[in-house]
């Protein structure tokens, strides 16, 4: 471990007003909870210069995505991420609507890309005006907001596919949702390792990610499994991943690296970080044990995908 890396970790940063610490970030917020953020790979789609692993894996445009979260309130407060869960966001007094969120999270992006108008190519400038994909995944936990699935089905109505990613720590919602594609984490093959790498606020969270899990098994919706490896301290037991994965008969299992971003870095060591070769060295044995097969890697990302024949189906 470096100097400058065990600088890092001697000091959690205090966190000043949190709305201002999020604009500052590139955020947006979006009504009175939600929040938008346009991601590095928006840029470079919409200047002809690369797509992120979900274009070649599911075919989704960059440019046309819409990253945004319904609440910045989340129930762990993982090693790897890299916001800043060290300050607590409470429940707002009011939920917005579905409608109210889907509106102003287009307005928000909108707003957001403005400045490339004179920089990207004019037809992909329009064509990012008009997204339609939505990743509700930015922060936060999207479980928690209690009108997930209605706003499923208005981002829907408005011509967009859909992505969800929980930590599945909300079963009763899992049960409730049908994106286009719902993903869960799973950042852990056992309860002593996920208590260490995730940090939960509760004790029976471990239980309910199980639970969610058997729900997912139930679905008949395209599902997917994530895993963030973070070297020295969840990378291990393939086969207990492979294990609880079974319980959920995903479609695809995305096996990434952690990268040392923004408040991670105060928390882990770059070392933490796994070599591509090393992501999918592993993704090889959880593939094995599971009887999947490795479908696609982009080096770049640090990442594997896993699926049952080896192969990808787009998103229509």
């Amino acid at each position: 471990m470096s100097s400058k890396d065990k600088e890092e970790l001697m000091t959690i940063p205090e966190i000043p007003d949190f709305e201002a610490l999020l604009k500052k970030q590139g955020y947006s917020l979006a009504g009175t909870h939600s929040a938008v953020k346009t991601c590095l790979w928006l840029g470079r789609s919409m200047k002809n210069e690369g797509e992120c692993y979900k274009s070649r894996f599911y075919g989704i445009t960059s440019h046309c995505c819409l990253q945004m979260t319904p609440t910045l309130r989340c129930n762990q407060r993982c090693l790897f991420c890299w916001r800043p869960t060290e300050a607590e966001v409470s429940f707002p007094k009011n939920w917005d609507s579905p409608v109210e969120i889907v509106g102003s999270s287009i307005k928000a992006q909108r707003k957001l890309i403005s400045g490339f108008g004179g920089s990207a190519p004019r037809e992909r400038w329009e064509e990012a005006n008009e997204p339609k994909h939505v990743a509700i995944s930015l922060s936060g936990e999207p479980t928690l907001y209690p009108y997930l699935p209605e706003l499923v089905e208005e981002y829907e109505k408005e011509g967009f596919s859909t992505f969800i990613v929980s930590n599945g720590t909300v079963p009763e919602m899992m049960e409730r949702i049908e994106p286009s594609q719902l993903y869960m984490s799973l950042d852990a093959p056992d309860r002593e390792t996920y208590e260490k790498v995730c940090n939960p606020k509760s004790p029976e969270l471990w239980d309910k990610i199980n639970r969610s899990l058997e729900i997912l098994g139930k679905k008949d919706n395209r599902k997917a499994i994530r895993i963030t490896l973070v070297k020295g301290v969840n990378m291990i037991d393939p086969e207990g991943y492979a294990r609880l994965i079974e319980i959920a008969d995903p479609d695809y299992v995305e096996i990434k690296a952690y990268m040392h971003l923004g408040f991670s870095r105060a928390r882990l060591p770059r070392e933490a970080m796994p070599s591509h070769e090393e992501v999918l060295s592993f993704a090889k044995e959880v593939a094995g044990h599971l009887g999947y097969s490795i479908a696609d890697e982009v080096e770049v990302s640090r990442i594997a995908l896993l699926s049952k024949d080896g192969k990808v189906t787009y998103l229509d």
